[in-house]
């Protein structure tokens, strides 16, 4: 176990050599000067290159890379061009409202996903199982920022339940956030909701065909304990992959979302880095956004490893 992890750990390094490379070749080959951008419209060709030349931009591509790269490797992921703070200090900002929104989503997929899932695989062939499948597909096939904006549509301009926009911390209070982000995190976990659900059942029924839930039939246990108890415990552990994964896309994947309801997330963050030609600010948080992709996924490796001994962490079955 030890091993595994510390071999998990090792091969992160590669992964984020591959990004910044990958990074920092799209946004320096990018249309645009973040000194121009910087002086404004008025200013004249000498300003522009003098302050290139301070940024250090006039420099060879692969000096500003290892110059970069080398810099993170001691956790220094440099200073915003524009505000003058540390990347890492805004990425800390701007990552409460995007966890906040993530974990809302990602509780609201696991409640409609495990329940659709479950009762899906226990009316098997009925009414019941045709109708969440054909929900499930609809939550599928439906974009997210589509959804969001039906919903602002439907619950904020029609119904008035819900604010339009906006974001709420929770410092101020606790239901005040919960009700800004009930609508993006509505938009962002029907999907998940319907990928969990299709998987709990689509496992259920695997697990249903074996020896044991015949035998705990044949005791006469009741058919929800068979459910519960033994068919949805053994299925737990590929939905917990699936909902490990779908909340790491959650964390570093709503960039539209947040720019729909104006939340200001990591999402935020990036866009109007973008906007700004920020170049340290996007190559800093791309970069840290990996970072949690991978750890968020090895987390879920050895939670499924420690929910089910039996599992091989090398994959080989021994």
């Amino acid at each position: 176990m030890k091993r595994y992890f510390f071999h998990r750990l090792l091969a992160l390094l590669p992964v984020l050599l591959v990004v910044s490379v990958v990074v920092f070749c799209l946004i320096h080959l990018a249309p645009g000067d973040p000194a121009a951008v910087i002086l404004g419209n008025d200013a004249t060709p000498q300003d522009i290159a003098a302050l290139r030349d301070q940024m250090g931009l006039n420099r060879p591509m692969f000096v500003q890379f290892t110059e970069w790269f080398g810099s993170i490797l001691t956790g220094d992921l440099g200073q915003s061009l524009f505000l003058n703070t540390s990347v890492m200090t805004l990425f800390l900002q701007h990552l409460t409202p995007t966890l906040a929104l993530a974990f809302y989503a990602m509780a609201i997929a696991l409640v409609l996903g495990l329940t659709g899932g479950v009762l899906s695989a226990w009316r098997h062939g009925g009414i019941t199982d045709t109708v969440i499948r054909a929900l499930a597909t609809f939550g599928m096939s439906v974009p997210g920022f589509l959804l969001g904006l039906f919903l602002i549509f439907v619950f904020a301009v029609q119904l008035r339940w819900f604010p339009v926009v906006g974001y709420r911390s929770t410092n101020g209070s606790l239901w005040l956030n919960i009700w800004y982000l009930t609508l993006p995190a509505f938009a962002l976990g029907i999907r998940i909701a319907a990928l969990i659900a299709r998987m709990t059942r689509a496992v259920m029924l695997d697990v249903m065909r074996e020896n044991f839930i015949n035998t705990a039939r044949a005791k006469g246990v009741p058919e929800r304990l068979v459910m519960l108890r033994h068919t949805l415990k053994n299925a737990l552990i590929p939905v917990l992959t699936i909902c490990g994964e779908s909340f790491a896309s959650l964390v570093t994947g709503t960039i539209v979302i947040e720019s729909v309801f104006g939340i200001p997330g990591i999402g935020a963050l990036i866009v109007h880095s973008i906007e700004r030609r920020d170049v340290t600010v996007i190559q800093g948080v791309v970069l840290l956004i990996t970072v949690c992709y991978v750890l968020i996924n090895l987390l879920v490796d050895l939670l499924s490893y420690l929910a089910d001994p039996r599992l091989s962490v090398n994959g080989d079955g021994h």
